[in-house]
Protein backbone atom coordinates (compact mmCIF):
# COMPACT_ATOMS: atom_id res chain seq x y z
CA UNK A 1 0.00 0.00 0.00
CA UNK A 2 1.37 3.04 -1.12
CA UNK A 3 -0.02 6.54 1.14
CA UNK A 4 0.89 9.93 1.08
CA UNK A 5 -0.71 13.27 2.19
CA UNK A 6 -0.42 16.68 0.00
CA UNK A 7 -1.87 20.34 -0.01
CA UNK A 8 -4.00 21.11 -2.32
CA UNK A 9 -6.19 24.71 -2.37
CA UNK A 10 -5.76 25.11 1.17
CA UNK A 11 -6.77 21.58 2.38
CA UNK A 12 -5.35 18.12 2.69
CA UNK A 13 -4.94 15.39 0.63
CA UNK A 14 -4.78 11.93 1.72
CA UNK A 15 -3.96 8.91 -1.04
CA UNK A 16 -3.77 5.33 -0.60
CA UNK A 17 -3.18 2.91 -3.09
CA UNK A 18 -3.68 -0.74 -3.04
CA UNK A 19 -3.09 -3.38 -5.55
CA UNK A 20 -5.48 -5.70 -5.39
CA UNK A 21 -6.20 -8.98 -7.09
CA UNK A 22 -9.54 -9.02 -8.29
CA UNK A 23 -10.84 -7.35 -11.38
CA UNK A 24 -12.95 -3.45 -11.45
CA UNK A 25 -16.09 -5.37 -12.32
CA UNK A 26 -15.50 -7.17 -9.29
CA UNK A 27 -14.49 -4.48 -7.39
CA UNK A 28 -17.07 -2.36 -8.12
CA UNK A 29 -19.81 -3.78 -6.36
CA UNK A 30 -17.68 -4.05 -2.88
CA UNK A 31 -17.09 0.43 -2.77
CA UNK A 32 -20.60 1.05 -4.06
CA UNK A 33 -23.46 -1.09 -3.15
CA UNK A 34 -24.78 -1.07 0.26
CA UNK A 35 -24.44 -4.46 1.46
CA UNK A 36 -21.39 -4.55 0.46
CA UNK A 37 -20.15 -1.21 1.95
CA UNK A 38 -21.36 -1.96 5.54
CA UNK A 39 -18.42 -4.88 5.27
CA UNK A 40 -15.78 -1.92 5.33
CA UNK A 41 -17.06 1.60 5.52
CA UNK A 42 -17.02 2.85 9.18
CA UNK A 43 -20.94 3.74 8.72
CA UNK A 44 -23.77 2.48 7.32
CA UNK A 45 -24.54 3.73 3.82
CA UNK A 46 -27.93 4.07 1.81
CA UNK A 47 -27.02 6.27 -1.70
CA UNK A 48 -28.64 6.90 -4.31
CA UNK A 49 -26.74 5.60 -7.69
CA UNK A 50 -26.39 8.96 -9.62
CA UNK A 51 -24.49 12.21 -9.69
CA UNK A 52 -26.23 14.44 -7.40
CA UNK A 53 -27.64 11.14 -5.42
CA UNK A 54 -28.26 12.03 -1.72
CA UNK A 55 -26.31 9.43 0.60
CA UNK A 56 -26.62 8.99 4.17
CA UNK A 57 -24.60 7.59 7.12
CA UNK A 58 -25.84 5.98 10.27
CA UNK A 59 -23.38 5.16 12.87
CA UNK A 60 -26.08 2.71 15.22
CA UNK A 61 -28.36 3.54 17.76
CA UNK A 62 -25.94 3.05 20.88
CA UNK A 63 -26.45 6.41 23.37
CA UNK A 64 -23.02 7.19 22.11
CA UNK A 65 -23.59 6.81 18.33
CA UNK A 66 -23.44 10.04 16.33
CA UNK A 67 -27.08 11.36 14.51
CA UNK A 68 -27.37 10.20 11.19
CA UNK A 69 -25.44 12.98 8.60
CA UNK A 70 -26.21 13.38 4.74
CA UNK A 71 -23.99 13.23 1.68
CA UNK A 72 -24.15 13.41 -2.57
CA UNK A 73 -22.76 11.33 -4.56
CA UNK A 74 -20.50 13.80 -6.88
CA UNK A 75 -19.02 10.67 -9.64
CA UNK A 76 -20.90 7.88 -10.39
CA UNK A 77 -18.96 6.17 -13.61
CA UNK A 78 -19.13 2.07 -12.91
CA UNK A 79 -16.89 0.50 -12.59
CA UNK A 80 -14.09 3.25 -13.03
CA UNK A 81 -15.07 6.31 -10.52
CA UNK A 82 -17.12 6.90 -7.30
CA UNK A 83 -16.79 10.40 -5.87
CA UNK A 84 -18.83 11.77 -2.85
CA UNK A 85 -18.92 14.09 -0.28
CA UNK A 86 -19.81 13.89 3.30
CA UNK A 87 -19.51 16.67 6.00
CA UNK A 88 -17.60 19.26 3.65
CA UNK A 89 -15.25 16.51 2.95
CA UNK A 90 -14.76 14.53 -0.41
CA UNK A 91 -14.33 10.89 -0.82
CA UNK A 92 -13.16 9.23 -4.45
CA UNK A 93 -12.53 6.17 -5.31
CA UNK A 94 -11.07 5.09 -8.48
CA UNK A 95 -10.50 1.78 -10.17
CA UNK A 96 -7.65 1.01 -12.50
CA UNK A 97 -7.28 -2.17 -14.26
CA UNK A 98 -3.93 -3.62 -13.63
CA UNK A 99 -3.18 -7.05 -15.26
CA UNK A 100 -5.71 -9.42 -13.75
CA UNK A 101 -6.54 -7.63 -10.96
CA UNK A 102 -6.65 -3.51 -10.60
CA UNK A 103 -4.94 -0.52 -8.95
CA UNK A 104 -7.41 1.08 -6.26
CA UNK A 105 -6.95 4.52 -5.65
CA UNK A 106 -8.54 5.80 -2.25
CA UNK A 107 -8.21 9.50 -1.56
CA UNK A 108 -9.84 11.88 1.01
CA UNK A 109 -9.77 15.52 1.08
CA UNK A 110 -10.37 17.27 4.61
CA UNK A 111 -9.07 20.77 6.60
CA UNK A 112 -7.87 18.79 9.64
CA UNK A 113 -3.89 18.48 8.93
CA UNK A 114 -3.63 16.86 12.55
CA UNK A 115 -6.07 14.51 12.57
CA UNK A 116 -4.35 13.36 8.99
CA UNK A 117 -2.93 10.15 10.88
CA UNK A 118 -5.86 9.18 12.63
CA UNK A 119 -7.77 8.95 8.95
CA UNK A 120 -5.01 6.69 7.52
CA UNK A 121 -4.75 4.32 10.14
CA UNK A 122 -8.57 4.18 10.26
CA UNK A 123 -8.67 3.68 6.28
CA UNK A 124 -5.90 1.38 6.27
CA UNK A 125 -8.07 -0.87 8.38
CA UNK A 126 -11.11 -0.47 5.80
CA UNK A 127 -9.53 -1.10 3.08
CA UNK A 128 -7.76 -4.26 4.95
CA UNK A 129 -11.50 -5.34 4.94
CA UNK A 130 -12.64 -4.50 1.33
CA UNK A 131 -9.39 -6.93 0.59
CA UNK A 132 -10.58 -9.70 2.57
CA UNK A 133 -14.15 -9.40 1.56
CA UNK A 134 -13.34 -9.78 -2.12
CA UNK A 135 -11.22 -12.57 -1.14
CA UNK A 136 -13.27 -14.33 1.17
CA UNK A 137 -11.49 -14.43 4.34
CA UNK A 138 -13.59 -13.73 7.66
CA UNK A 139 -13.04 -9.94 8.83
CA UNK A 140 -12.73 -8.59 12.50
CA UNK A 141 -15.53 -6.10 12.65
CA UNK A 142 -14.18 -4.51 16.45
CA UNK A 143 -10.52 -3.90 14.88
CA UNK A 144 -9.58 -0.71 15.82
CA UNK A 145 -6.16 0.85 14.59
CA UNK A 146 -3.29 0.34 16.80
CA UNK A 147 -2.04 3.26 18.21
CA UNK A 148 1.79 2.36 16.54
CA UNK A 149 0.16 2.41 13.67
CA UNK A 150 -0.96 5.82 13.89
CA UNK A 151 2.54 7.13 15.04
CA UNK A 152 3.57 5.48 12.01
CA UNK A 153 1.42 8.01 9.96
CA UNK A 154 2.60 10.94 12.24
CA UNK A 155 6.00 10.38 11.42
CA UNK A 156 5.39 9.54 7.50
CA UNK A 157 3.67 12.71 7.09
CA UNK A 158 5.91 15.14 9.38
CA UNK A 159 2.75 16.01 11.73
CA UNK A 160 5.24 15.89 15.00
CA UNK A 161 5.96 19.52 14.30
CA UNK A 162 5.29 22.14 15.90
CA UNK A 163 5.13 26.55 13.72
CA UNK A 164 6.06 29.31 14.86
CA UNK A 165 5.47 32.81 14.14
CA UNK A 166 6.15 36.21 15.43
CA UNK A 167 3.47 38.78 15.91
CA UNK A 168 3.00 42.45 17.67
CA UNK A 169 4.10 41.27 21.16
CA UNK A 170 6.63 38.77 20.84
CA UNK A 171 6.59 34.97 18.69
CA UNK A 172 4.65 32.27 19.58
CA UNK A 173 5.17 28.54 19.29
CA UNK A 174 2.40 26.37 18.98
CA UNK A 175 1.99 22.45 18.50
CA UNK A 176 -1.16 20.72 17.57
CA UNK A 177 -0.99 16.95 18.03
CA UNK A 178 -3.54 13.97 18.01
CA UNK A 179 -2.91 11.40 20.93
CA UNK A 180 -4.40 7.56 21.06
CA UNK A 181 -5.54 8.23 23.95
CA UNK A 182 -8.23 10.21 25.72
CA UNK A 183 -7.82 12.95 27.75
CA UNK A 184 -7.79 11.62 31.48
CA UNK A 185 -5.13 9.25 30.11
CA UNK A 186 -3.12 12.18 28.95
CA UNK A 187 -3.55 13.72 31.92
CA UNK A 188 -2.49 11.13 33.85
CA UNK A 189 1.23 10.13 31.79
CA UNK A 190 1.68 13.76 32.14
CA UNK A 191 1.66 13.95 36.21
CA UNK A 192 2.93 10.55 36.43
CA UNK A 193 -0.77 9.31 37.60
CA UNK A 194 -0.04 10.53 41.51
CA UNK A 195 -3.09 12.09 42.47
CA UNK A 196 -0.74 14.63 44.38
CA UNK A 197 0.48 15.75 41.52
CA UNK A 198 -2.60 17.05 39.74
CA UNK A 199 -1.87 20.64 40.00
CA UNK A 200 -2.96 23.52 41.95
CA UNK A 201 -3.54 27.05 41.82
CA UNK A 202 -0.34 29.27 42.49
CA UNK A 203 1.97 25.79 43.01
CA UNK A 204 4.92 24.91 40.70
CA UNK A 205 3.11 22.90 37.50
CA UNK A 206 3.94 18.65 37.56
CA UNK A 207 7.31 18.23 35.79
CA UNK A 208 5.63 16.36 32.82
CA UNK A 209 4.24 19.58 31.93
CA UNK A 210 7.56 21.22 32.02
CA UNK A 211 10.93 21.91 30.30
CA UNK A 212 14.52 22.69 31.53
CA UNK A 213 14.97 25.10 28.68
CA UNK A 214 11.56 27.72 30.33
CA UNK A 215 12.24 27.53 34.15
CA UNK A 216 8.33 27.28 35.30
CA UNK A 217 6.32 29.94 37.03
CA UNK A 218 3.22 28.84 39.79
CA UNK A 219 0.06 27.48 37.43
CA UNK A 220 -1.99 30.71 36.52
CA UNK A 221 -5.12 28.02 35.24
CA UNK A 222 -5.81 25.03 35.62
CA UNK A 223 -9.28 22.74 34.70
CA UNK A 224 -8.07 18.77 35.11
CA UNK A 225 -7.87 16.76 32.74
CA UNK A 226 -8.42 19.84 29.91
CA UNK A 227 -6.24 22.90 30.82
CA UNK A 228 -3.06 23.65 32.68
CA UNK A 229 -1.43 27.44 32.33
CA UNK A 230 1.51 28.95 33.15
CA UNK A 231 4.53 31.68 32.95
CA UNK A 232 8.04 31.02 31.84
CA UNK A 233 10.81 32.77 33.76
CA UNK A 234 13.78 34.39 32.98
CA UNK A 235 15.81 35.72 35.99
CA UNK A 236 12.99 35.17 38.31
CA UNK A 237 10.52 37.32 36.26
CA UNK A 238 7.56 36.43 33.66
CA UNK A 239 9.29 36.02 29.61
CA UNK A 240 5.47 34.43 28.26
CA UNK A 241 3.70 31.53 29.07
CA UNK A 242 3.13 28.41 28.55
CA UNK A 243 -0.20 26.71 27.96
CA UNK A 244 -1.36 22.78 27.49
CA UNK A 245 -4.81 22.25 26.24
CA UNK A 246 -6.60 18.78 25.67
CA UNK A 247 -9.79 18.74 24.25
CA UNK A 248 -11.83 15.98 22.16
CA UNK A 249 -9.95 14.46 18.66
CA UNK A 250 -10.36 12.80 15.56
CA UNK A 251 -10.52 8.83 16.24
CA UNK A 252 -10.53 7.76 20.18
CA UNK A 253 -8.10 10.13 21.61
CA UNK A 254 -7.45 13.75 22.70
CA UNK A 255 -5.98 16.41 20.49
CA UNK A 256 -3.29 18.46 22.38
CA UNK A 257 -2.79 21.94 21.72
CA UNK A 258 0.52 23.21 23.58
CA UNK A 259 1.18 27.08 22.84
CA UNK A 260 4.11 28.97 24.20
CA UNK A 261 4.70 32.85 23.76
CA UNK A 262 8.45 34.52 24.30
CA UNK A 263 8.91 38.41 23.94
CA UNK A 264 10.79 40.01 20.49
CA UNK A 265 13.99 40.63 22.54
CA UNK A 266 15.77 39.10 25.29
CA UNK A 267 15.21 40.34 28.87
CA UNK A 268 19.05 40.99 28.98
CA UNK A 269 19.51 37.86 31.01
CA UNK A 270 22.43 35.47 29.65
CA UNK A 271 20.58 33.00 30.92
CA UNK A 272 17.89 33.85 28.62
CA UNK A 273 17.11 30.88 26.02
CA UNK A 274 16.85 31.84 22.47
CA UNK A 275 13.17 31.69 21.55
CA UNK A 276 10.84 30.01 18.90
CA UNK A 277 13.95 27.55 17.63
CA UNK A 278 14.42 26.59 21.13
CA UNK A 279 10.78 25.94 21.93
CA UNK A 280 10.31 24.08 18.62
CA UNK A 281 12.94 21.55 19.69
CA UNK A 282 12.48 21.57 23.71
CA UNK A 283 8.58 20.85 22.89
CA UNK A 284 8.65 17.92 20.44
CA UNK A 285 11.25 16.32 22.62
CA UNK A 286 8.84 16.33 25.34
CA UNK A 287 5.71 15.55 23.04
CA UNK A 288 7.19 12.37 20.94
CA UNK A 289 7.95 10.42 24.27
CA UNK A 290 4.83 11.20 25.59
CA UNK A 291 2.83 10.42 22.56
CA UNK A 292 4.51 7.06 22.02
CA UNK A 293 3.99 5.84 25.74
CA UNK A 294 0.22 5.99 25.31
CA UNK A 295 0.18 4.45 21.84
CA UNK A 296 1.87 1.42 23.66
CA UNK A 297 -0.56 1.92 26.37
CA UNK A 298 -3.67 1.98 23.69
CA UNK A 299 -1.85 -1.26 22.24
CA UNK A 300 -1.89 -3.05 25.41
CA UNK A 301 -5.58 -1.64 26.45
CA UNK A 302 -6.87 -3.29 22.96
CA UNK A 303 -5.05 -6.52 23.72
Amino acid sequence: MNESLDTAHGRQVLRIERRLAHPPEKVWPAVTEPEHLREWFPAEVRLDPRVGGRMTFHFGSGPDAPPESVGRVEAYEPPRLFAFSWQDEQFRIELHPDGPGCLLVFSHVFDDRAGAASFASGWQICLDAIEAVLDGRAIDHSARPSGLLHESYVERFGLADGVAETTGDGWRVRFERQLTRPAEAVWAALTGGSSDRLGTLGAAPPPGFTTDEFPAGPVTALDAPSLLEYPWEVAGAPAGRIRWELTEGTGHGARLVLEQTGPLEQTGSTDAPSGQATALAAWRARIEPLARQLAEEADRLAG
